[in-house]
């Protein structure tokens, strides 16, 4: 269960030989963007990563074609369907799967943010975020990488380390004494009052070690070790707080009791039997094979780099039961012949995304630098809004996203077009639920007892001489939405409104919003509304539930 130290790559150590420099190149890009906070213009990425114009522009599109990133304008954002890649490390490490759930119910029992944390040369990494909703909470995401130094969990790794990383990691602090190449983190102001080599050797005493504020002021967190069956550190669960609500040795006297506890039953987990946690499905399962990598090469030509595409789809092999995996099994996965896949692993054994045993290769926690940071704290309705965008394009009309905030809808995101005669509706509006498409549309996904209390309570006055009322009368029109899987309303909330609905679903299949397109009934009577609308909108969600599915595999999409 050992992820194991990964060497941090001393500068301008010589590429191997045989290393697919495209490949390099595009991997540059996307930690260019990632370093960025997922947003550069083209012309900064260049500038950020070295690299030639033309030659990001060619990566961008390669990117763009995968669905890993967009292309608006002069702009390129990293998109959640790049997460597969960070996706497959979290599920072949299969942590996240096993200990998420207990570090979600520790952070509910101490009310403090919980932390998993693995090594990532002299860095560590996190792997699971268990955050309390607070005006000052913790603001670190999956995927981030902290200088061990700086942190709780650190000095619990480098109790393990050799003289050689010892090396690298003062080379390192001697290089960049303020920690520029740690974008997570703010820069370092000061110097450490106590050498980190002796927190090192007090934390492999102890079993625990504490952060005081050297992340930045008023920051404090306490961390042990969750060892796996063979007694080494598996990972490191750290308790996060505020000097507002504790101090350093008042966070260790009130919590480390509790948290060994609780690392004590995850370390009972580690020796029971592992679920493999949500089975991958389509394009997060192994990103595009050989032959599509083939076809949009033959079709795209010179704007489209398939080395790149072979290399993502590399990494994207691994998984649940497929943690370490040996040279045929990959190019039997990716459809590449064996030479090709051999290169790819060569360079990303170079760069540090991908570890060798003997003849088994295995992803590294690096591979969460690839866009996994940025992308794990999106939100739905920030998922959402650009396939919507697209299909009010596409329709002319409005389309907006809603979720069920009591018995009324809540606008979370929203396109609108520009007529004359236009819907003019804000984010953050609400309306009765029980009236509106997208209200039917969520209230049909309620569980039966959920259902039946909103109807027996919600006040059903009619907004329209079109308005359905009556409990009854709603109660079967819902069980109708439920079967056809979309909501059509005319005219019930306001004359001349018409909308039609569909639910969009997570990955567990629980509807957790619903979007619309909204029109004037003089546009589209109800039929051209079924014929012309509705497949493009059951089209859009699909869409978005696709990128909802690989985005909240590991992590947690907030629905508004």
């Amino acid at each position: 269960m050992s992820t194991g130290p990964v060497p941090t790559l001393a500068p301008g150590v010589a590429a191997p030989a045989e290393a697919v420099a495209p490949l390099m190149r595009g991997i540059d890009v996307l930690r260019g963007l990632t370093d960025a906070g997922g947003t550069l213009s083209l012309s900064e990425l260049a500038r950020a990563t070295g690299l030639a114009r033309s030659t990001v522009d060619r990566i961008c599109a390669t990117l763009a074609h995968m669905g890993c990133l967009r292309l608006d304008g002069r702009d390129a954002t990293l998109a959640p369907p790049l997460m597969a890649v960070g996706n497959a490390y979290l599920g072949a490490l299969r942590l996240p799967a096993l200990l998420g759930p207990r570090a979600e119910r520790l952070a509910d029992e101490l009310d403090e943010s919980v932390s998993l944390a693995v090594p990532d040369g002299d860095g560590i990494r996190f792997i699971h975020q268990a955050t309390r909703r607070r005006a000052m909470s913790l603001s670190f995401r999956i995927g981030d990488l902290l200088p061990a130094e700086r942190t709780a969990p650190g000095p619990l790794f480098a109790g393990a380390w050799d003289e050689d990383q010892w090396e690298r990691w003062r080379a390192r602090r001697a290089a960049d004494p303020e920690d520029r190449a740690f974008p997570a983190v703010p820069p370092r102001q000061e110097a450490e009052t106590e050498p980190f080599e002796e927190r090192a050797a007090r934390a492999g005493a102890s079993g625990w070690a504490l952060d005081d504020q050297l992340i930045e002021p008023g920051l404090v967190a306490l961390a042990v070790p969750v060892r796996g069956p063979g007694d080494d550190v598996a990972c490191v669960v750290s308790v996060v707080s505020h000097t507002s609500r504790h101090t350093a040795a008042s966070l260790r006297e009130a919590m480390l009791g509790r948290l060994r506890d609780a690392v004590t039953e995850m370390e009972g987990a580690l020796r029971g039997p592992v679920p493999d946690g949500p089975a991958p499905t389509g394009p997060d399962a192994t990103g595009p094979d050989a032959a599509w990598a083939a076809e949009a090469k033959q079709r795209l030509g010179r704007d489209f780099v398939e080395s790149l595409a072979r290399g993502l789809a590399v990494l994207t092999v691994f998984g649940p039961g497929r943690a370490e995996l040996n040279l045929t099994g990959i190019a039997a996965a990716t459809g590449l012949a064996r030479a090709t896949a051999r290169r790819s692993l060569i360079t990303l054994e170079h760069l540090g995304y991908v570890a060798s045993r003997g003849r088994g290769f295995r992803l590294t926690p690096r591979v969460l630098a690839l866009g996994f940071p940025p992308l794990s704290h999106l939100t739905l309705p920030e998922i959402a809004t650009p396939h919507m965008r697209a299909l009010s394009a596409e329709l002319h009309d409005s389309v907006s996203l809603t979720v069920l905030d009591g018995d009324d809808i809540r606008y979370t995101a929203r396109v609108a077009t520009s007529r004359v005669m236009s819907v003019n509706i804000s984010v953050g509006t609400r309306f009765p639920a029980f009236a509106t498409s997208m209200g039917r549309v969520l209230l049909a996904g309620l569980a039966p007892a959920e259902r039946a209390a909103f109807l027996a309570r919600a006040d059903l006055a009619p907004l329209t001489p079109r308005t359905v009322t009556g409990a009854d009368r709603l109660g079967a029109l819902l069980d109708d939405v439920r079967h056809r899987g979309h909501a059509l309303v005319d005219g019930e909330l306001e004359e001349g409104l018409r909308s039609v609905a569909v639910p969009v679903r997570d990955l567990a299949g629980q509807v957790v919003a619903a979007v619309n397109v909204a029109t004037h009934s003089s546009r589209r009577d109800l039929a051209r509304v079924t014929e012309e609308v509705l497949p493009a909108l059951l089209a859009t969600a699909s869409r978005i539930e696709a990128d909802l599915h690989v985005a909240g595999r590991f992590a947690r999409i907030p629905a508004a």
